[in-house]
């Protein structure tokens, strides 16, 4: 027998004769006081994340390609990082062509070792879908995958995020059972509430050190 295969027999054999704790867990305590009217959730998600510099726009399903191309015009970037793998994605690139928008969209379709160079130094912007919010922290919630790889939205300078409004909910663990995260938990899941930020260097608060400079939200309004 293995030592590791000894080393786990004891510690299925220590359990012998064991009676199993009751699960205390009380969801209440990690729900209850994080309740808010459907009516407000926007509301509070936006001022929680405006006051820690995030730039939070709400439009319509139909319109928010063509405000994506007017925040581009405004900071006169040139490029954009999206995935034309997913419905956005696809919405996005057919409304650039309809309109001869002057942006490059880029895709991430090659290993990031192939164009490292380029994504971290000439990638202006990116846009990325997101798996929903929460009202009581002010936070997004990414669920990276294929598509739209964690390095999409803490590389480059821009990162536009868009946010249905139906998607907001109260608090985490109300998401977590909503949408059934423990069907199937992702590799990685990202907290965003805004751009990236920090203190280190003598106490000055400096944005963009670690990511993002800018974190710009659309929140889409249900129809």
């Amino acid at each position: 027998m293995s030592a590791r295969a000894n080393i786990l027999g004891k510690l299925r054999n220590s359990l012998e004769g064991t009676t199993p704790r009751p699960d205390e867990f009380d969801e209440h305590l990690v729900t209850e006081p994080w309740r808010y009217a459907p009516e407000d959730r926007v509301a509070r998600l936006r001022s929680l994340m405006e006051a820690v510099h995030t730039e939070v726009h709400p439009c319509s399903s139909g319109s928010w390609p063509a405000l994506v191309a007017d925040l581009l015009a405004r900071r006169n970037l040139t490029n954009l990082l999206c995935a034309p793998g997913t419905g956005h994605g696809r919405e996005l690139r057919q409304h650039f062509l309809a309109t001869g928008q002057p942006v490059t969209l880029l895709a991430y379709d090659q290993p990031v070792e192939a164009w490292k160079e380029d994504l971290f130094w000439n990638v202006g912007a990116s846009l990325t879908g997101t798996l929903g919010a929460i009202a009581a922290t002010g936070s997004l919630v990414l669920w990276p995958d294929r598509h739209e790889p964690r390095l999409m939205s803490l590389v480059p300078p821009v990162h536009i995020a868009l946010l249905k409004a139906s998607e907001i909910h109260d608090n985490l663990y109300d998401m977590m059972v909503s949408q059934d995260w423990a069907a199937g938990l992702p590799t990685n899941l990202l907290l965003v509430s805004g751009p990236s930020k920090t203190a280190d260097i003598e106490q000055v608060l400096a944005y963009g050190a670690h990511g993002p400079r800018e974190l710009i939200v659309l929140v889409l309004e249900d129809e």
